[in-house]
């Protein structure tokens, strides 16, 4: 039980760091007038989380310790779906509803997408 606590540790630690660095990169990229960084994040842990899963339970390649380390861990933190949710408030409250609304909408829609082509790239390999 330590070991797996440990890993997820661990993993969450880099999954925080990762989502600051690419979240803070999208930014710097597309400005902040649309919350990009955390739907680039949304995503991209989306599409991990599909073709890892796949990897982990349909194909056994990892130990409990690396699923645990890289799904509740890693993929947790990098993943930010309570940050998500405070930007789409926030938008509400500066009187940007269509942009919340948009913000919900895609979301939604290519982190599930996104999370069916990882799991459909990974079946493939």
């Amino acid at each position: 039980m330590f070991a797996q606590l440990s890993a997820i540790a661990t993993g969450g630690a880099l999954g925080a760091v990762s989502r600051f660095a690419v979240s803070t990169g999208v930014y710097r990229l597309l400005g902040r007038e649309f919350p990009w960084g955390t739907l680039a994040v949304n995503v991209g842990g989306s599409l991990l989380m599909g073709a890892l899963f796949v990897l982990f339970f349909e194909r056994s390649v990892a130990s409990a310790e690396w699923r645990s380390a890289i799904l509740v861990g890693f993929l947790g933190a990098f993943t930010t779906f309570s940050t998500f949710s405070l930007e789409t408030l926030a938008l509400v409250e500066q009187g940007a509803a269509g942009r919340a609304l948009l913000n919900v909408g895609v979301s939604v829609l290519l982190c599930l997408g996104a999370c069916w082509l990882g799991m459909i790239a990974a079946r493939a390999l």
